[in-house]
């Protein structure tokens, strides 16, 4: 099936720095030292990192972060588990911005 996200393309992300590699090496270096082993295991950082892709909605991070958790030893029921976590906070921050709606409401209406 052909979509606007070919996830072929995921392969080419490294060459994003073909125009400015100052720029993409800066950014690749970080990124590594974020996903390093530190206080959270490599497997955390990889189910922060699937749930993140989910609140972003990014279909290149969530086939990759899907298979980093697969092969990091996570499973599927504790994915699942961690995009519900992004749903919950997701819609409570949709929902708590409706304290700014009543509020505005309150102001008009009187």
């Amino acid at each position: 099936m052909e979509t606007y996200y070919n996830p072929k393309d995921l392969s080419k992300f490294a060459e994003i720095g073909e125009e400015a590699p100052e720029l993409a090496q800066k950014f690749f270096d970080y990124y590594g030292a974020v996903f390093a082993e530190g206080e959270l295991t490599a497997r955390e950082k990889s189910l922060i990192a699937l749930a993140v892709a989910h609140a972003v909605q990014c279909p290149y991070c969530i086939d990759a972060y899907t298979r980093d958790c697969l092969e990091k030893g996570s499973n599927q029921a504790e994915m699942t588990e961690a995009i519900h976590v992004t749903c919950a906070i997701r819609g409570g921050a949709s929902l708590v911005h409706g304290v700014q709606m009543m509020n505005n409401c309150h102001k008009v209406s009187l």
